[in-house]
């Protein structure tokens, strides 16, 4: 009899120590799914869904100014027909922008009447002042006042034939001309229209 006793002892330590082994066996394999669940995620970081946007990173520049570049929020780039939009609407700086008659603007006047440039444009010999005034506004107070400031800037550089064009935000008819200066025999920035016949 103590010979069968022993026996089934012997089997109760083999089982529990097989269930001791699949118990340990069940929490290492938890552990590595839990560490998966975590790592995988974290080592994907390089490729962000496009609905979610990595915050951008800091930088100092040389003159100890701290910049941010801007996030991309899913908006795609501008085409070139968009910068041929917003070049025909002279609604800012462009490739044709007189950077230094905005500069002279910028630095002589900080009014309304500034505020109210969107753009400068050197073409053909003329200095275009584009606003954002609405087309009811010809020959009123501020498109005068820009016409005789684009005149005496042409003035400062020396401009023989001085051609200054201040003209309206976009519209149904473009940016129609709210004052001007024709050329040197020209002396009011008005704009007149012909007599009808």
């Amino acid at each position: 009899m103590a010979s069968g006793l022993a026996r089934s002892r012997g089997r109760r330590r083999k089982k529990r120590a097989r269930s001791h082994v699949v118990e340990v066996s069940l929490g290492v394999a938890a552990f590595a799914v839990g560490a998966v669940a975590i790592a995988w995620p974290l080592s994907r970081s390089a490729s962000v869904p496009a609905h979610m946007a990595a915050a951008p990173t800091p930088m100092a520049s040389p003159a100890g100014e701290l910049t941010v570049a801007s996030v991309d929020t899913g908006k795609k780039a501008p085409t070139k027909r968009d910068e041929k939009e917003a070049e025909k609407k002279a609604s800012g700086p462009s490739k044709y922008t007189d950077t230094k008659a905005e500069a002279y603007f910028r630095s002589r006047w900080n009014d309304k009447t500034a505020k109210r440039i969107k753009d400068i444009r050197t073409t053909g010999g003329y200095l275009r002042i584009y606003t954002n005034l609405p087309e009811s506004a010809g020959n009123s107070k501020a498109a005068i006042t820009l016409c005789k400031r684009g005149l005496e800037y042409l003035a400062e550089r020396g401009e023989p034939n001085p051609v200054v064009f201040v003209q309206s935000r976009f519209g149904e008819n473009g940016n129609p001309v709210l004052a001007n200066i024709l050329g040197p025999d020209d002396d009011d920035c008005r704009v007149t229209h012909p007599k009808p016949k």
